[in-house]
């Protein structure tokens, strides 16, 4: 394995959209009943539940459709206790430490080169601002590169993958809730931090938005607030009642995008889906709940669910915009336990072409 440092002047190739063809999606099974305590058993149904729609088994054949599944477990026990519920889906299996499931933060990026050959981008990483350090989470982005022996692109600065959107035609978007809080990168400017975003991704244009969603440990990720479904358009949630506990930030996201321009210098357009509107936790906490925390495989788009009312309306929002792909709506509020949904806990990993 090859590790590159660059400044962040270098230009690389870039990040394909995620719409784009996939070879795989990497995952980390729940294995710490310490972080899941009583509910680790109903996190792994939800993740069983998102493997299976991103693998799309053929009903008839039993052969996968989808893209394949790239798993990391703690030890052969966990390697086995996986296998046991994801065999038939033709997983691969490694074993490598991690600290909890949210593999779009902890893991590597991947980036398609001038040559067409694959490279994977590691950031620091430091816990979402030191609110959560656990072991083996700092190791697992080399450790990806090194199973697929691919060059590491390392950017000395702290970013997590859920931080940043891109639209695949030099478009991204953030947040400088996250990307600027002081618990990140304290002395950076904001042009400093774009060159970065340019270099590592292979934007021409970053878009910022202010804040997220309340009670989000991850200080305002872009994939639970704005995501691009095609170039130029994006989609944001709408509160449908007064008392959703997000409506205030939602009306000034919407507000915000509808005044962009992409890289192209196409005015954004900006297209609405139902807001889950107030989940709470069992002891009563608003949770930051976002049916765009959703993941893009090749034939499936996996949308969290929350047991809402809206559930199946913006499911189906969904699905307008990948009219070639199958949107399934999955239970997700037990995974959301731990501050995230499907989008956090997946990595695609890009299809490299001739």
């Amino acid at each position: 394995m090859r590790l590159t440092t660059l400044s962040p002047d270098v230009t690389q190739a870039g990040v394909p959209a995620e719409w784009e063809p996939h070879e795989a999606c990497w995952l980390a099974f729940p294995s710490h009943e310490e972080l899941w305590e009583d509910r680790l058993d109903a996190v792994r149904q939800e993740f069983v539940e998102l493997c299976r729609a991103i693998a799309d088994l053929d009903p008839k054949t039993g052969k996968r459709r989808g893209e394949r599944l790239e798993i990391l477990v703690l030890d052969e026990a966990g390697k086995a206790e996986a296998r046991s519920l994801l065999g038939d889906l033709f997983p691969r299996f490694h074993i490598i430490p991690f600290g909890d499931i949210w593999l779009r933060d902890i893991g590597a990026i991947f980036q398609v080169q001038p040559d067409k050959t694959l490279a994977a981008i590691r950031f620091n990483f430091n816990g979402w601002g030191e609110k959560y350090i656990l072991s083996g989470d700092l190791e697992v982005a080399g450790k990806m590169s090194g199973i697929l022996d691919v060059p590491q692109i390392y950017f000395p600065y702290t970013l997590e993958g859920g931080a940043v959107e891109i639209d695949g035609e030099g478009t991204a978007l953030t947040t400088r809730e996250c990307l600027l809080n002081p618990n990140r990168n304290p002395q950076a400017t904001e042009a400093e931090l774009e060159k970065v975003l340019r270099s590592a991704f292979g934007v021409r244009k970053v878009l910022w938005l202010n804040r997220g969603l309340l009670n989000d440990h991850t200080d305002g990720h872009i994939d639970t607030i704005a995501r691009f479904v095609a170039p130029g358009t994006v989609l944001c949630m709408e509160p449908q009642t007064s008392d959703d506990p997000n409506a205030e930030v939602l009306a000034e996201i919407a507000k915000d995008l509808s005044q962009m321009t992409d890289a192209c210098g196409r005015q954004l357009d900006i297209k609405l889906i139902p807001s889950p509107g107030k989940i709470c936790d069992r002891d009563g906490q608003i949770m930051p709940a976002s049916y765009l925390n959703f993941y893009i495989a090749n034939t499936t788009v996996v949308v969290p669910t929350y047991g809402s009312k809206y559930d199946a309306q913006a499911v189906e929002a969904i699905g307008q915009f990948f009219p070639n792909r199958r949107t399934v709506g999955c239970p997700a509020k037990n995974i959301l336990l731990g501050g995230g949904a499907f989008h956090c806990i997946t990595q695609q990993q890009p299809i490299i072409k001739a």
